[in-house]
């Protein structure tokens, strides 16, 4: 199939935790233009409600429950997708879990079940992808990650073990594809605390209520920024400036923010109201409750990043910097002359 074969039929979508939070709203955006979209995810309810959604918004959805930690559910999910609605050409792969609870107090298993979901559901899904991407030599494949992929924080051992470890094998996988000289384009996109339910049903052995570490964004910025690196070949998108700060400053002075993190990082994840003795999680099996795409944050929580438009729209960006700095010369010149 050419380019403008492609250009002609609706794009094809995978989306992997698209039953709630991120997922669901980047299926939303993709909806918006009319893509087919596979939504996979373990809960029955949130995949109903996201097929709901994409229709509403003029795509096509095609439901798979999927738990990304069995590659043949992936392998299978991809098949009946291509069979339904052909080709993916973009593959999206954010599907997580976690635990919230002090190191000393983790389980082995729990380990390694958030490593199965958070980071071998991303190997999974990209091996699905590139078979069928790297036989057609065209594609992309979006991971999503975060700043916590280059900073751990306490209390979220197992998830941040879990995005760095995304980190290092995209890197691997992007540098095999440039040595292949392969089209299919392998981009990582680093989100901010954002205002998503998984609050609301990840294992938690915390005493109150865990909340997104803030500044916190709605997940309709990360949804657009997912899209966005989806149809440009970008190597990587840090969303909102907490996400880049925190890259920088780990890098810069790194025992510094493990001193900050150890003073703040208890109490600022946590916030008032006990956790529910009877709270339900979604480490083992899936909450049957549709979320939707927002959590209990909606105050507060950011709709704009002036980071990704900057990033976005860097073209524009320079020309305004060297325009303002030819400004900034010919006024300095000026006042020279007047000097002299």
């Amino acid at each position: 199939m050419n380019n403008s074969q492609r250009k002609r039929r609706p794009e094809v979508v995978v989306i992997t935790g698209a039953s709630a939070g991120i997922g669901r709203a980047t299926a939303r955006r993709f909806a918006r233009d009319g893509a087919r979209i596979g939504l996979l995810a373990r809960g029955k309810e949130g995949l109903e409600g996201a097929r709901r959604d994409v229709e509403t918004l003029g795509g096509e959805a095609l439901p798979i429950p999927t738990d990304v930690a069995d590659p043949t559910q992936i392998e299978e999910a991809a098949s009946k997708i291509e069979e339904r609605f052909g080709p993916i050409d973009i593959w999206i792969n954010n599907a997580m879990t976690s635990v919230f609870s002090p190191v000393k107090e983790m389980q082995a298993e729990e380990y390694k079940r958030v490593t199965d979901v958070t980071y071998l559901g991303y190997v999974y899904g990209t091996l699905s992808a590139l078979k069928r991407m790297s036989a057609r030599d065209h594609g992309t494949i979006v991971q999503v990650g975060s700043a916590l992929a280059f900073r751990g924080i306490p209390l979220q051992s197992a998830y941040c073990g879990a995005k760095h470890a995304v980190q290092g094998f995209t890197e691997s996988v992007r540098t095999e594809l440039l040595h292949d000289q392969s089209n299919v384009w392998v981009t990582m996109v680093h989100l901010p605390a954002s205002n998503t339910p998984q609050f609301n049903w990840v294992k938690t052995r915390l005493p109150r209520k865990p909340p997104p570490y803030p500044p916190v964004f709605q997940p309709e910025v990360p949804a657009e920024a997912i899209y966005y690196a989806a149809h440009h070949r970008r190597r990587e998108l840090f969303v909102g400036w907490p996400t880049l700060k925190t890259v920088i400053g780990n890098r810069l002075v790194p025992g510094y923010v493990d001193r900050v993190l150890a003073n703040t990082g208890y109490e600022g994840q946590q916030y008032n109201g006990l956790v529910d003795p009877d709270r339900q999680h979604n480490l083992w099996e899936p909450v049957a409750i549709d979320f939707g795409a927002h959590g209990d944050f909606d105050r507060g929580a950011k709709s704009f990043s002036w980071l990704l438009w900057a990033d976005v729209h860097r073209g524009m960006v320079a020309m305004g910097l060297s325009a303002a700095a030819v400004i900034v010369l010919v006024i300095s010149r000026a006042l020279s002359k007047d000097k002299a």
